[in-house]
């Protein structure tokens, strides 16, 4: 027996559900065809080599940046204790894309080497930081500005919902959904 009632409707399948399986095969047949060719003109030694060396490289290099990461927080952490003001915020900045190109330097493969050495390079670095923070305080700024409330007193506290409207302008003064907690 039906009910008459038509099914749910479904989504269907996302754009990047369908184009990044995609890529990956693209690149994967990519890196393949690429060892292959330096294999033919230079030698399968050769080919290990550099694969190792690129390996070695990858891990000197997320090593280095994860030692200056932990070295810029112990700082901080030093600093708050002791009441100094906070530095700003991009002071230690450039770890997380020196370690990326670490990452992509211990990929097996010559494709992924080349973003890899690029961002061995500070101005490349400092470039995809800015284009990285920018992409994602526009694609996740009002997330992120509903997460934190900067107080008069200059206080950051985590897990309160910024309104545009003024106090008390909510149902009975207050608002209705409980705060964001983290």
């Amino acid at each position: 027996m039906t009910t008459g009632a038509p099914p749910p409707a479904t989504r269907g399948r996302s754009r990047a559900r369908t184009l990044v399986p995609l890529g990956l095969a693209v690149w994967l047949v990519l890196e393949i065809w690429l060892l292959t060719l330096v294999a033919d003109a230079a030698g399968g030694l050769t080919v290990l080599a550099l694969l190792v060396g690129a390996g070695v490289l990858g891990a000197t290099v997320v090593k280095r940046a994860g030692r200056r990461a932990f070295s810029t927080l112990a700082g901080t952490l030093q600093r708050e204790r002791s009441g100094e003001p906070p530095e700003a915020a991009g002071a230690g900045g450039g770890n997380g894309m020196l370690m990326l190109g670490g990452l992509l330097l211990m990929l097996p493969g010559f494709l992924s080497d080349v973003p890899g050495l690029l961002l061995l390079v500070p101005a490349v670095r400092t470039a995809a930081a800015r284009h990285a923070e920018r992409t994602l305080d526009r694609r996740m700024g009002s997330l992120l500005q509903q997460a934190r409330v900067r107080r008069p007193d200059g206080r950051v506290v985590q897990g309160e919902v910024i309104r545009d409207e003024p106090a008390g302008s909510g149902p009975a003064g207050r608002d209705a959904r409980p705060p964001l907690t983290s």
